[in-house]
């Protein structure tokens, strides 16, 4: 009973998600699914993604969490539209779903917005699972989290279109194997661009904004 329920939940959800793809071509913006585990360096990742590619590219986000502002109030900071969603009222649910993107992508506006980003709830197991309607999806795995977490939580990375590996100015003082986690999620993912960065110090940014840039100029033509 449990599988036929998650089932049923799935397929609404799919329903859902290509409502929401024929909005976001028809308002002519690339959505881009954020992912991680709690921790990862993914707000401050895209607070200094947001700040390289201002003006240029009109970006908007979604940003996901059970509880507080906090991640929105950061990125706010950079210029881009932003709006909040909260789970907690739904129950805390660890991943946001696609009538929720569809409400607040709505509610933002997307008429003036070249590039919409979602950051999702921390988490590296659900949120993988929920088709939003978006163009992309990246994953982000820092060096403190363990090189086996592909292997570990392989439908992350199998469904993502790029994989940064961020905070890689703490090499120097942890016990990590870049090249092993990097081997990890291509064992998993073959052929995925991965991007060792540091959102701290934006060692490595530039083939990344060069990935996402390339994209969005795609859809937009």
């Amino acid at each position: 009973m449990e599988i036929n329920i998650q089932k049923r939940v799935l397929e609404k959800n799919e329903t859902e998600a290509d409502k929401n793809r024929a909005f976001f071509k028809d308002q002519k913006v690339f959505v881009l699914n954020m992912m991680s585990s709690p921790g990862s360096g993914k707000t401050e990742t895209l607070c200094k993604t947001l700040a390289r590619l201002m003006p240029d590219v009109r970006v908007g986000v979604i940003v996901g969490d059970v509880c507080t502002t906090n991640d929105a109030d950061r990125l706010e900071i950079t210029g881009a539209k932003v709006t909040q969603i909260n789970t907690d009222q739904f129950g805390g649910d660890c991943h946001l779903a696609a009538h929720l993107i569809d409400a607040s992508a709505r509610e933002l506006g997307c008429d003036d917005l070249d590039l919409l980003i979602v950051e999702n709830i921390g988490n590296l197991v659900c949120p993988a699972e929920f088709d939003i309607g978006e163009d992309a999806r990246a994953v982000v795995l820092s060096v403190t989290e363990g090189e086996d977490k592909p292997l570990k939580y392989p439908l992350m990375f199998q469904v993502a279109d790029a994989a940064i590996l961020n905070k890689i100015d703490l090499l120097p003082y942890l016990d990590f194997d870049a090249p092993l986690a990097v081997e990890n999620m291509k064992t998993v993912h073959p052929g995925m661009p991965v991007f060792e960065i540091s959102a701290k110090t934006e060692e490595g940014f530039e083939p990344w904004l060069e990935w996402l840039k390339t994209r969005v100029r795609e859809k937009l033509g």
